[in-house]
Order: C-alpha cells, then sequence, then structure tokens
C-alpha cells in the first residue's frame, strides 16, 4: 500500500464516489459537494487571473477606458437580482447572443456544410485509388440519402422512399457510432480510477 496521505485521500474520495453504486448516501454527497466547490473556487481563481485581470483591469489602469463598455455589459447581468431595473439584462445577453451567432455561424457553415460538401465529391483520382474510392462512394450516397429522408415536401414513394429508409440506416449507424464512442470514454474513465486504487494505492498492480 501506498504511505502518501494524498493517495489515500483520493482514494477514499473514489471510493466514496463509487458507493453511489449502491445507493445515495451521505459518502457520496460529500465527495459531490467537495468536488463542486474546489472546482467553482478552482475556476473563480482561473478566471480572476487569466481573464478578468489582463484582459480588464490592466487595461483600464493603463487608460484603455474602451474596456469600460463589456465592464458595463457584464455588471448588467447582475441586475436580474433587482426586480426594478431587471430589464437591463436583456441588453447583454442580446450582445451575447448576437456576437456568437455571428461568430458561430461561418465557422460552423464552413467546418460542417463546406467539409461534409468537400468530403463527398467524387473526383476520377479517387474513384482509381482502390478503398480510398469505394469509400468516397459509400459517403456520397449516405449524404444523399440521409437528406432525402429528411424531404418531407412530398410523399415519399418510389425512390424517394427506398433512399430514405436507406438513410435510416446511415442515421442509426451514425448514432450507434456516437453512442459507443461515449461509451468507452466513460468505461475509459472507470478503467483509469480502478487502475488508481489497485495500483499506486494498493500496490496490486504495476
Amino acid at each position: 500500500m501506498s504511505s502518501d496521505p494524498w493517495v489515500w485521500i483520493a482514494a477514499f474520495l473514489t471510493l466514496m464516489v463509487f458507493s453511489f453504486l449502491y445507493r445515495d448516501n451521505p459518502f457520496y454527497k460529500f465527495a459531490e459537494h467537495l468536488f463542486v466547490g474546489i472546482a467553482n473556487g478552482y475556476y473563480i481563481v482561473f478566471y480572476w487571473h487569466q481573464a478578468l485581470k489582463p484582459n480588464l483591469l490592466e487595461p483600464l489602469k493603463a487608460g484603455e477606458f474602451l474596456y469600460l463598455i463589456p465592464f458595463l455589459l457584464g455588471i448588467m447581468y447582475f441586475t436580474r437580482f433587482i426586480p426594478k431595473i431587471g430589464w437591463l439584462v436583456r441588453l447583454p445577453m442580446g450582445f451575447m447572443i448576437g456576437w456568437g451567432a455571428g461568430i458561430s455561424i461561418p465557422a460552423n457553415i464552413q467546418a460542417f456544410i463546406f467539409k461534409q460538401i468537400e468530403g463527398t465529391v467524387v473526383t476520377p483520382e479517387t474513384l482509381n485509388s482502390g478503398w480510398e474510392g469505394i469509400w468516397s462512394i459509400i459517403i456520397l450516397v449516405g449524404v444523399i440519402s440521409t437528406l432525402m429522408y429528411f424531404f418531407f415536401s412530398t410523399e415519399q414513394r418510389g425512390v424517394l422512399k427506398c433512399s430514405s429508409r436507406l438513410g435510416i440506416i446511415f442515421i442509426m449507424l451514425g448514432f450507434g457510432a456516437s453512442f459507443g464512442y461515449t461509451v468507452m470514454a466513460r468505461v475509459s474513465l472507470l478503467i483509469g480510477r480502478i487502475q488508481f486504487l489497485l495500483g499506486p494505492w494498493l500496490g496490486l498492480i504495476k
């Protein structure tokens, strides 16, 4: 067993979290509240030193009073707790929604739409490259059939019905892969904690 007290603390906290597998209990609640409290404390200090201080306080000290605009917008968020002037919170929220949409829409179009179109383009060079050409055709068929599944402007009959049925298969494959990736990520976290308990704490494995 380890003689490091920090390893023992980490092991006991891990077991407290695992105790929820039996049922909800005070040990799990203690570990949960401790995690939330430490995380909040960490992020408060982190945002102070990495965001507020270098991006607001230091520029204001240097005489860059233009930074008073984002400062006032941030203060307006707290007016939500004052009923008489609570409507002011709409100003920073509207600004953030507009700014966020302006940033995210072009990025999402570039990342998802243009890249998806680029991935479905089949060239003669691609067709002559063996398996790469086969997978390109499969991707092209999958994208078109999936789009056909969401085409509700007319009754799905004939070719449209067959392509939409094929689109369902591709959609289920995508959902299954996404779900499998999520499950494997959680399982890897579980394996990591078990390795910690059996290794650094109990010393049963190296």
